[in-house]
């Protein structure tokens, strides 16, 4: 029961994070024409802010269930590796049938504080999991029932709180490193030619933003890959 309440405790700040974040993404779905159960739905199975944004922009413009499917694997793929490297510090009575459960909550901001412990118990993790959890879907909650209040002038204009979000993320460690802007730029290059350009404008959007990432990241692997420490080398 102390490791469940320590988790609980650690998960505040990140439930209270989760709170007014998912607000945006309430409005921004209902904004795109999805009904308020609808949106809470999305939040409540998929606990994935980029994920849920790429995915309901595609549903909103009549995208197909492939490039709905390789976007979001894009996009999430990356809550595997944290998994896989919080794996290493699971205590032993962490077993399949808890990994599989809990699992479904890795989030980035979960990973990093489980991944601050030496050992990490199923009871930590599941009190860390509980308050996110919460906040992200009244989160969304509110932001959608606000949604269908506001008027259409208003309702576009918080819509863009979802993009500010990520905005506020990226540029942070774009002032800390050139390679994070330079990749930044080079994804924004290519998503703004697939969005110009004839014929490539045709291209879904799921598949557009999948590609764009995935060019911008090997781009950059190419131009600036990263060198380990000698003794990781060898």
């Amino acid at each position: 029961m102390t490791e469940f309440k320590d988790g609980l405790k650690a998960g505040i700040p990140i439930g209270l994070g989760y709170l007014s974040v998912s607000m945006g993404f309430g409005i921004f779905a209902v904004a795109g024409g999805l009904y308020w159960w609808q949106a809470v739905l999305i939040s409540m199975l998929a606990v994935t802010s980029a994920g849920q944004l790429a995915g309901v922009r595609i549903m909103t413009t009549g995208g197909s269930l492939a490039s709905t499917l390789i976007s979001q694997l894009t996009i999430n793929i990356r809550y595997s590796f944290m998994s896989i490297s919080l794996s290493q510090k699971l205590d032993k009575k962490f077993n399949g049938g808890k990994k599989l459960g809990l699992g479904f909550f890795m989030t980035d901001e979960i990973f990093a504080v489980a991944s601050m412990r030496d050992t990490v118990t199923s009871a930590f993790f599941c009190g860390l999991s509980v308050l996110p959890y919460i906040g992200w879907t009244l989160g969304t909650l509110m932001g959608a029932l606000l949604g269908n209040i506001l008027s259409a002038a208003i309702m576009s204009a918080m819509g863009l709180a979802m993009y500010g979000m990520f905005v506020a993320i990226v540029v942070p460690e774009t002032r800390k490193s050139v390679n994070v802007l330079l990749a930044a730029v080079i994804a924004m290059t290519i998503s703004c030619i697939f969005y110009y350009v004839p014929v490539l404008n045709e291209v879904s959007i799921g598949i557009s933003i999948s590609i764009s990432a995935v060019a911008a990241a090997l781009i950059m692997s190419l131009l600036k890959p990263i060198e380990l420490p000698e003794e990781e080398s060898e």
